[in-house]
């Protein structure tokens, strides 16, 4: 195991009995002293789901929120010029561009993929648009 300071005043020095991380643990076998599966048999608590881990989950109704307000007010100017940059080919000034306006790379990347698959969209959007005309 390793050594570790106790934090009694004395500053004594305990030995903790840890296994280091390579090896696996085993389920306790019972009241043994020794090995790795050592210790007393307890039962495991059942908790229940964190709500902390459903944090920022994209559910229906706020992408159906966003979808509106992207649909009544467009987008930003910085969004709209990295739409341009994206379409004359310019992805990495795009990235940068992105970059520069958000703060991050991560958020960056993310906003120009964003733009990405808005470019997509409206394309298929004219493309929809294009084949009703010519059914009339």
């Amino acid at each position: 195991g390793r050594r570790q300071r106790c934090p009694f005043p004395r500053g004594c020095i305990a030995q903790v009995a840890t296994m280091p991380a390579h090896v696996q643990r085993t389920e306790v076998k019972g009241n043994v002293a020794y090995g790795l599966g050592k210790g007393h048999k307890t039962q495991a608590n059942k908790s229940s789901a964190k709500v902390s881990l459903t944090k920022g989950r994209l559910n229906a109704k706020v992408k159906f929120v966003r979808q509106v307000v992207r649909e009544v007010v467009g987008f930003a100017p910085y969004e709209r010029r990295t739409i341009e940059l994206l379409r004359i080919g310019k992805d990495k000034r795009a990235l940068k561009y992105c970059k520069k306006r958000l703060g991050t790379h991560s958020r960056g990347k993310r906003k120009r993929d964003e733009m990405v698959s808005a470019i997509q969209d409206q394309r298929k959007a004219a493309a929809a648009a294009a084949k009703a005309a010519q059914e009339e």
